[in-house]
């Protein structure tokens, strides 16, 4: 039996610490490990829940916007505002776009390292990679991309050949190349290749959207209320027709880039490595309030069903019966804390996110540490969840709830990809099932932010540019007490605030964010997280090679864990090792 660390795990986000226990090349225990304290709930108590949003956006130094709107539609929930039509379609669009940008960031500059060996790409030939991806296209029944030409497949190889000449891998350093896991054709490294670089390009371009409403990115303004950004299409020191039509074009090319380039990008490798679907099943038990971008102020069973993202009524599957939806019970939310670091008080267990503590109580060892796992409390990740069971939250619950419940587009794109691949729906609860979801998602996303976008520009014309709600604004206009939630189905799943405010202050603030309830660890009555479970909840995950745990990578990596910034495993001289506890 071998112990196994993978620490940080995250290429981005992390402080994501993975223990295992492998045994004839499989792992038997695992155990998800959150070594960061942050705190953020603290320190919003006592403050102006009208500045909430600017601290907790804070949480995420990527997802910024999603926690901001997550946090005034809370506040706006407790005070009783209701923001204009205008204001609502603006967060629509700017949850959107940060929607689909994360999806392209997350395939390719996150996870596409785990499918892809760069250094392969030094045997491929352009004129053959031109081929393969104009045929990877019409397999996906979609015209191949204007940037896939022999030239730039050249290019590409050209620049990797000088980076590993150089012995500086730059952008491609602590990759395991030369695994033999990697299974794709040299043609398919070097297009993957050049894509993943077009994608650094595609993504700084696209998050653009968020900049022309919120004024900055990252930690863009957003207003209880409504909106910070003021519209005329005639003024130039407001959003005006410029910078419309430049969103105009940018969705536009957002649209070609999800459809022409990551759609056939992920079927082609989820295609190749076909075994993945049935490795890496997490607990089969799913949740989501609708698709993706889906905003509730308050009950989402009761509330505004305006946008296009809520056609898809909210919901829970469990035990993967996709026949019978049930229906979703804010109520049935609690969190615990039994391997986490914290304390509550009298004697709850777990406690509903509307009356939630965050009382840090460590009692690990003093850090560097060998090994987390012995302990009872291993986590500073609380341990979410549903009606007493672990969940999955996220692109694949979104999916599966959309396709349950018969949404047409989601449904043909699954259904052609299951036929293509050849899968049945069970197998999406695995690693490759969680990549295929996301891409899903993507293309449903960029698909209605055109439509989210045309609309509110028909609102424009019919000189509707009213974005804010003052009627509430005062603090005079609230209770002495009030309590207020909101759900938003944000790139990694269910995102939820709760907010209690008393006298004008917040008395009590708590979130529960997606990678809680994914990576929060083992609860009171044994059960795991769904990292965990997706590693060793049936003992046949494997592990070839321990120094490289390549297949461990992938699997984490699917769900797209959203902690600090860190690549694979470094010492801090930058140099990639593994530790590996006999």
């Amino acid at each position: 039996m071998a112990r196994v660390v993978v620490d940080p795990i995250t290429r981005i986000e992390g402080h994501l610490r993975i223990e295992l226990e492998a045994e004839g090349g499989k792992i038997t225990k695992a155990w998800s490990e959150t070594t960061q304290f942050r705190g953020i709930e603290e320190i919003v108590q006592g403050r102006d829940p009208r500045d909430v949003w600017a601290f907790v956006q804070r949480i995420c130094g990527v997802c910024t916007s999603v926690h901001a709107i997550a946090s005034i539609s809370a506040v706006e929930n407790a005070i009783g505002s209701n923001p204009p039509k205008q204001a609502k379609a603006i967060r629509d669009l700017v949850l959107t776009a940060q929607e689909v940008q994360d999806h392209c960031i997350h395939f390719y500059h996150l996870h596409a390292l785990d499918w892809v060996d760069v250094t392969k790409a030094l045997e491929a030939d352009p004129v053959k990679t031109k081929a393969f991806a104009d045929s990877i296209a019409k397999t996906a029944g979609v015209p191949s991309w204007k940037g896939n030409t022999v030239e730039r497949f050249a290019e590409v190889k050209a620049t990797v050949k000088s980076i590993v000449d150089s012995g500086q891998l730059s952008i491609f350093t602590g990759g395991y190349w030369g695994h033999p896991a990697y299974k794709l054709p040299a043609e398919a490294n070097l297009m993957a290749v050049a894509h993943y670089l077009d994608a650094l390009e595609f993504q700084r371009s696209m998050i653009r959207i968020v900049t022309v409403f919120g004024g900055k990115n990252p930690h863009p303004n957003f207003l209880v209320g409504g909106m910070a950004c003021s519209i005329d299409p005639n003024k130039s020191e407001t959003v005006n027709q410029v910078q419309i039509d430049q969103i105009a074009q940018w969705i536009a090319e957002a649209d070609e880039f999800v459809h022409r380039v990551y759609l056939p990008d992920a079927l082609a490798v989820v295609t190749v490595y076909k075994e993945y679907f049935d490795i890496g099943a997490s607990v089969p038990n799913f949740m989501a309030v609708g698709m993706s971008g889906a905003t509730y102020s308050g009950d989402p069973n009761t509330g505004d069903k305006s946008s296009p993202h809520t056609a898809v009524a909210p919901g829970v599957i469990m035990n993967m019966d996709l026949a019978n939806v049930q229906p979703f019970d804010p109520t049935k939310i609690a969190e615990g804390i039994f391997s986490a670091w914290y304390t509550y008080s009298g004697d709850a267990k777990a406690l509903h996110p509307s009356v939630g503590e965050t009382t840090v109580k460590y009692t690990g060892p003093k850090p560097p540490y060998q090994w987390l796992g012995d302990a009872d409390k291993y986590t500073w990740s609380k341990a979410p969840r549903y009606d007493g069971k672990p969940v999955q939250v996220g692109p694949l619950a979104r999916v599966l709830l959309a396709y349950a419940r018969g949404h047409e587009r989601t449904k043909a794109l699954v259904d052609f990809a299951m036929g293509a691949i050849g899968i049945k729906p069970a197998q999406l609860n695995s690693t490759a099932g969680r990549a295929l979801a996301r891409c899903v998602e993507a293309v449903t996303s960029v698909e209605v932010l055109g439509t989210i976008f045309d609309s509110f520009v028909e609102n424009l014309k019919k000189g509707d540019i009213d974005v804010f709600d003052s009627s509430k604004w005062e603090p005079s206009s609230w209770p002495a007490q009030a309590s207020g939630f909101s759900f938003v189905e944000v790139a990694r799943g269910n995102l939820s605030h709760w907010v209690t405010i008393k006298d004008g202050k917040v008395d009590r603030y708590q979130a529960v964010v997606p990678t809680t309830w994914l990576a929060g660890g083992r609860d009171e009555e044994g059960q795991q997280g769904p990292y965990e479970a997706s590693l060793a909840g049936d003992g046949t995950h494997p592990l070839a090679d321990p120094d490289r745990p390549l297949e461990v990578l992938r699997t984490i990596h699917s769900f797209d864990p959203c902690m600090s910034c860190a690549v694979h495993v470094l010492d801090p001289e930058g140099q990639e090792i593994q530790v590996v506890v006999s």
